[in-house]
């Protein structure tokens, strides 16, 4: 299950009720078994995107009790280094040592300027980062600056793991070179050139890219027409919000998110899916038991009233099937 808590004005869903509905979500579906909750970081955002991933991941912590929590991807380069060490160390312990962080250099310059750190030097900055941190949490006294520095208190996992994330050959590389494992932004051929280079290295094989399910998935008994005509605002504007994104960044829409008016278009594009019970149960059988089926139960300011019926209609008429 993945949140990026977007409440745009538009959709009449205040922040205050799409927060405490996601963290009431969250104990959902750890109670029910769920492996990870994703978390993202941008900043600025007129939707009100999560600016604070760990803050919110160590709220997860009060409410859960075994699902892990993944941040994918949190901008390194914006925060001081001893700072996010403490932040991160004291997440985890929230968490009771169930959180995944994966780092990663950014691509909207605006969030750079937001904390006055220079753009282009972003994958500097991450490089230099990394080895920081892995200092920071052996809780012991080094060298920092000029001066000698300790974090307190260390984090539950020891050593504690630290993923790097990036869709460039140099991400990939500072994955392989720097990186406890590769967070790939839904992207095969990434994963496929990041398992080539460890194997080319000697280390272990992370195996294959898993299966995946799209990026939205609604469960539904109502006529599909009616839910895709509901949603398909909510999807627009994720769509529109990440291509202006991508293409201030790279010329380009990148990813699934190319800019598109109408249902058809949306419907076709694989992504995005509005589906049956019976269909659903299909789906997650067909990805295998490695497969990932994820859901955003609130993409966009989606009422939580309405994200509560699908998710009880996915509690009685989905998972009892995939229990076995």
């Amino acid at each position: 299950m993945i949140f990026d808590l977007r409440h745009p004005p538009e959709f009449a869903t205040s922040g205050r009720d799409l927060y405490r509905a996601a963290l009431d979500m969250c104990r959902w579906a750890d109670e029910r078994g769920f492996a990870r909750i994703g978390l993202g970081e941008h900043h600025q955002a007129p939707d009100g995107y999560l600016p604070t991933p760990l803050l919110v991941a160590s709220a997860i912590g009060a409410c859960t009790r075994a699902v892990r929590v993944r941040i994918s991807i949190l901008l390194a380069p914006l925060y001081d280094p001893i700072r996010l060490a403490e932040e991160i160390a004291v997440a985890d312990l929230c968490l009771g040592g169930r959180l995944d962080v994966g780092l990663g250099v950014g691509y909207v310059e605006d969030d750079f300027v937001m904390f006055g750190v220079d753009y282009r030097r972003r994958g500097r900055l991450l490089d230099e980062l990394v080895p920081i941190l892995r200092q920071a949490f052996t809780g012991e006294p080094f060298e920092y600056r000029g001066t000698t520095v300790r974090v307190t208190p260390r984090p539950v996992q020891d050593p504690m793991p630290l993923f790097i994330g990036g869709a460039s050959k140099r991400g990939i590389e500072r994955a392989v070179q720097l990186g406890d494992g590769y967070f790939p932004p839904g992207m095969p051929a990434g994963w496929r050139r990041y398992r080539r280079r460890l194997l080319e290295l000697g280390r272990t094989d992370p195996g294959d890219y898993p299966q995946r399910g799209p990026i939205f998935l609604w469960v539904t008994t109502e006529p599909k027409e009616e839910v895709w005509a509901r949603l398909a605002p909510h999807m627009r504007h994720q769509i529109d919000s990440y291509a202006a994104w991508t293409t201030g960044a790279y010329g380009r829409p990148s990813g699934p998110f190319v800019p598109s008016r109408d249902i058809d278009s949306l419907r076709q594009g694989g992504a995005y899916d509005v589906v049956t019970p019976d269909e659903a149960i299909e789906l997650a059988q067909r990805l295998g038991p490695e497969g990932e089926l994820t859901f955003n139960p609130l993409l966009a300011g989606i009422d939580p009233g309405a994200a509560w019926k699908m998710l009880e209609l996915v509690d009685r008429e989905v998972l009892p099937a995939l229990a076995h």
